[in-house]
């Protein structure tokens, strides 16, 4: 999410707090921050951390479907129970705010559809880029359209640290752990990608040019 969006976001839940309580807390890694199932009181965003929003398949894979970063605003559902778990994939930081107050103060306001506007584009603009990932042919495409989109979404640091390891990865881009890690290590060797062994979430992009080709 880029710097205008954020702005915006931040504005959305300060705007809520006028009307209505603000709180933050604190979740430890892989704790579970609200349930598939559960009543959607909470709207939620993450001021430090990642988050990851997935559900269980019927054979018991998980599908991971977002991706939440600082900034990023999750937990807005327009029915009564949330459709996705969501978890902290490292310690995180969260702000809540509960969903009907934030909705009646978008209401109150004169720009408030707007305002509301940009947190359901905010949703969508993240299931468009899941959907163009899963239809990428080959597994090379996916991960270097994954690693492009996480790039731009840390606004292209000059190493950039992943929240989240390869299963999390394979189980967003709908491949093994196996086949992720073959992906990256080809990047890597055709020059295109360098990453840190010990901690394997460490990466370096070395042409952003070449990555592109396979996100063409």
């Amino acid at each position: 999410m880029n710097a205008a969006n954020r702005n915006s976001d931040d504005h959305s839940l300060t705007l809520a707090g006028e009307c209505a309580f603000c709180s933050e807390f604190k979740h430890r890694k892989g704790t579970e921050i609200f349930g598939e199932g559960g009543e959607t009181e909470y709207v939620y965003q993450i001021i430090s951390g990642a988050v990851r929003t997935h559900r269980r398949l019927a054979d018991g894979r998980r599908q991971i479907n977002s991706f939440h970063l600082p900034g990023d605003m999750f937990g807005l559902e327009n029915g009564a129970k949330y459709r996705f778990s969501a978890e902290a994939l490292v310690e995180t930081k969260v702000r809540i705010v509960n969903q009907r107050n934030l909705l009646a103060a978008f209401e109150s306001r004169a720009n408030g559809r707007t305002q509301l506007l940009r947190l359901v584009t905010q949703s969508l603009r993240h299931a468009e880029n899941h959907m163009l990932l899963l239809g990428r042919k080959t597994a090379l495409e996916k991960v270097a359209a994954f690693i492009l989109e996480m790039d731009e979404r840390q606004a292209h640091p000059d190493a950039m640290v992943l929240p989240m390891g390869r299963r999390d990865i394979a189980d967003y881009l709908g491949l093994s752990l196996e086949t992720v890690s073959r992906a990256l290590s080809t990047l890597q060797e055709e020059g295109l990608l360098w990453c840190d062994g010990a901690t394997r979430k460490r990466f370096i992009i070395l042409s952003r040019a070449g990555l592109a080709k396979y996100d063409a």
